[in-house]
């Protein structure tokens, strides 16, 4: 089953229905506008790969080449993030 894992920005009936009727589940945290929500309606724990994924996209940024898109050709770009990906993972190995 596909799944679909985004932040509070996505929360619309209209983008729940759409991906429903493609066959797929959401995990959307529910925007709070003032009153109580129920907290069992998503799954905690994709939802917090879904933070670690953020995360991590926002950790290569700080690589100038990769934010700014220096690299035209679409492998050069796609061995940047795989070598920037690989720096950060690097140290949790060893």
């Amino acid at each position: 089953m596909n799944t679909v894992i985004a932040d509070k920005g996505y929360d619309s009936e209209p983008f729940r229905c759409f991906v429903r009727q493609k066959g797929g589940r959401t995990v959307i945290a529910k925007r709070n506008y003032g009153k109580d929500i129920d907290k069992s309606s998503m799954d905690r724990c994709l939802y917090r790969y879904r933070h670690l994924v953020e995360n991590a996209f926002a950790r290569i940024n700080q690589y100038r080449s990769i934010s700014n898109r220096y690299d035209k050709l679409e492998r050069n770009y796609a061995s940047m993030v795989s070598l920037a990906f690989m720096l950060m993972w690097l140290p949790m190995y060893c």
